[in-house]
């Protein structure tokens, strides 16, 4: 599934079809932009992410969520592409407040450690 064509670029996210499949990350990182603003989407306070993310810094994590905001049919997409490869690797949306569990994707090319 191909992700639609993004309309306003940031100059800290980058989209690379050799990279997560294409999906939108974080320059220098292996962070899907999708992670960073379903958190912010679901409740997360920019400083929570902050201090989930601090590898990342502030003015990454607010390009990655103007970027988000900027291309809303790119973040629907991408986010309906990840909930249909968990669907087919028979995976059940599990949340509890105030986190999400991880689980390694077809596009990922490492496992992430479980989130706390």
């Amino acid at each position: 599934m191909t992700l639609p064509v993004v309309l306003i670029p940031h100059p800290h996210v980058r989209v690379d079809q050799n990279v997560l499949g294409g999906s939108p990350y974080v320059a220098g990182s292996r962070v899907p932009v999708r992670r960073l603003f379903t958190f912010f989407r679901d409740g997360a306070s920019v400083e929570r992410i902050f201090k989930r993310y601090p590898q990342l810094g502030p003015a990454k994590v607010l390009d990655a969520l103007a970027f988000a905001l900027d291309n809303p049919e790119v973040m629907e997409s991408d986010i309906a592409r990840e909930q249909e490869i968990l669907a087919r690797a028979g995976h059940r949306e599990r949340r509890r407040a105030g986190a999400s569990a991880q689980i390694e994707l077809p596009f990922t090319g490492t496992k992430m450690p479980p989130s706390r």
